[in-house]
């Protein structure tokens, strides 16, 4: 199995112009929020639990997450149950509602991310390897933790494989 920096390396390969990455702290949760709102339709009661193709997709994921890294896995649960108790609700209000909320998202996120990619000067990761969909959003926390300076030591990992950020055009500083 890959490891957590073999992922993020390969997806930063995609994103290196900070313009790109930029794009992607918008885009890729709206589009992650989409997709969860969406498939929380249907829904089957278990006693008080919901059951929803959403959820399963979750669960799922948050296994990816957490066989990768503990923290980010911990950070991705998080961020899925809030996203899983917004979708619920919306699923549970009329259909305009919860498809326009979900269809809008979807379009208005994939547009935010071709506009990222139109700076980078490269197709999306996932075009080549469709593990790149469930590794973007933990590519976005990632950025977010490196931003706040935190997990320096998987920066320092991803930066070594894939060079630092910078804007497409620029010379790398030696």
């Amino acid at each position: 199995m890959k490891t957590l920096i073999d992922h993020l390396s390969q997806y930063a390969d995609y994103h290196r112009d900070p313009r790109n990455i930029h794009t992607h702290f918008v885009g890729v949760p709206m589009i992650m929020f989409a997709v969860v709102i969406l498939l929380s339709r249907p829904t089957w009661m278990a006693g008080d639990m919901p059951l929803s193709p959403a959820l399963a997709g979750a669960l799922a994921s948050c296994v990816f997450y957490f066989r990768l890294d503990t923290r980010f896995g911990l950070a991705m649960a998080a961020i899925l149950a809030a996203m899983l108790t917004g979708g619920q609700w919306l699923a549970a209000q009329g259909t305009a509602l919860w498809l326009g909320a979900g269809v809008g998202l979807f379009v208005v996120g994939w547009v935010i991310q071709f506009v990222g990619h139109y700076y980078e000067g490269r197709k999306p990761a996932f075009v080549d390897d469709l593990v790149g969909l469930i590794v973007g959003p933990l590519f976005v926390v990632a950025e977010w933790a490196f931003a706040l300076g935190l997990r320096k030591e998987v920066q320092a990992a991803v930066e070594q494989r894939s060079g630092p950020v910078r804007q497409r055009g620029e010379r790398a500083t030696v």
